[in-house]
């Protein structure tokens, strides 16, 4: 915070403690202790993620910081890796079902979305979106 916005703030009405006000420009001037822990600990997550080929994700960076003697949170290292736009590999692949024709006809909405049946045995509705053969 900088004298010129306690000026405006104190203008409005808005009460300031002194103690807010220097702890704040304290903070403007040296990096709190989160930051510089953040610092080095950015610079092992990229030594851990760089030397398994890029592969492992939070969950087993945590581990091998564990294992290098680091204590960390998992929380904090999953925090510094989206920072770091770092992610591990995702197996698997995602399985495409249907690929939708656009210049086909669409059949008609005979329900009018409407799919809760006054009574028994009225509406019948089937979707046959993925037949496995």
């Amino acid at each position: 915070m900088s004298s010129r916005s306690a000026v405006v703030l104190t203008g409005h009405d808005c009460k300031i403690a002194p103690s807010t006000y220097y702890a704040a420009k304290k903070r403007a001037t040296a990096p709190s202790a989160r930051q510089v822990r953040d610092a080095a600990l950015k610079d092992l997550i990229t030594e851990v993620h760089e030397a398994n080929s890029r592969v492992y994700g939070a969950r087993k960076v945590w581990r091998e910081l564990h294992r290098q003697g680091h204590a960390v949170a998992r929380c904090t290292v999953e925090r510094l890796m989206r920072e770091l736009g770092v992610a591990g590999a995702v197996r698997g692949k995602k399985v495409i079902t249907t690929i939708a024709d656009s210049s086909a006809e669409r059949a008609p909405d005979l329900l009018d979305r409407k799919f809760v049946a006054p009574a028994p045995n009225r509406r019948w509705v089937a979707d046959f979106t993925y037949v496995n053969t």
